[in-house]
């Protein structure tokens, strides 16, 4: 624990270097606009759509024709708030796949000067790696967030699956990205998994953090460097010893 807390403080003061901040905010900012207007211009045409579809349903097809007007006015209501909800997650999901792919590796040049400047350089991991990991990432989260759909109807189910899948998305995108220049190709691969309980425990924090509304705007930038100092002083601590005679979990 005293680790996580170590790399969170650590993420929080990068944050206020000059020039970092901006290059690691400017991916939220963008995504948040880019599905607000999708939501805006789509989200009533898929609510219609989900209603259209209630009709055939066993039991909810029978209770939606039953309520007449008023079902059609809750039915509605509900899915377009559903639908409101599902943005969060995508808009974080995007933010995320920006910052791993594009302003993080900017920035880690920068924050590995100053704070790791001693660790030595093995390269194990690349640009193509790095764009790799995160679109399988964020293809395996749409696809895990659309599979769970029918489970937000259940209250507060939405909230728990877009936080795990959130830390999941974390770990996954940002575990190769503070590595790659560091580490080499077998220390990429078997530090993480070491530190996997931590690293997911990092990532269900910003994934909890992320719905905070105005804080939401940061974390995607402070869980990516508080991953780029966590893992980097891990590798530091490491490097004393052969990693691979370190067990997997």
């Amino acid at each position: 624990m005293s680790s996580i807390l170590i790399a969170a403080g650590r993420a929080l003061r990068s944050l206020t270097e000059p020039g970092v901040l901006w290059h690691l905010l400017w991916p939220a900012l963008l995504s948040a606009l880019v599905w607000v207007v999708l939501g805006a211009l789509f989200i009533d045409d898929l609510a219609a759509a989900g209603e259209a579809l209630l009709p055939g349903l066993p039991l909810l097809g029978k209770w939606f024709v039953a309520g007449g007007a008023w079902a059609h006015l809750a039915v509605s209501g509900l899915l377009q708030i559903l639908l409101w909800l599902l943005l969060l997650p995508l808009i974080y999901a995007s933010a995320l796949l920006l910052i791993a792919t594009v302003a993080l590796p900017l920035m880690l040049e920068r924050v590995s000067a100053r704070d790791y400047a001693g660790l030595q350089r093995r390269a194990g991991g690349s640009q193509w790696g790095s764009l790799r990991t995160s679109l399988q990432a964020a293809l395996s989260f749409i696809v895990l967030l659309l599979l769970s759909l029918p489970l937000w109807l259940i209250p507060g189910a939405g909230l728990v699956i877009s936080v795990l899948l959130s830390a999941r998305l974390n770990q996954r995108c940002f575990s190769y990205d503070a590595l790659m220049n560091h580490a080499d190709a077998d220390e990429l691969v078997l530090l993480p998994q070491r530190c996997k309980t931590d690293l997911r425990l990092l990532g269900i924090c910003a994934g909890v953090l992320a719905f905070v509304p105005v804080l939401n705007f940061v974390v995607p930038a402070w869980s990516g460097l508080s991953f780029v100092h966590y893992l980097l002083e891990a590798l530091r601590r490491e490097r004393a010893r052969p990693l691979k005679d370190i067990p997997q979990e």
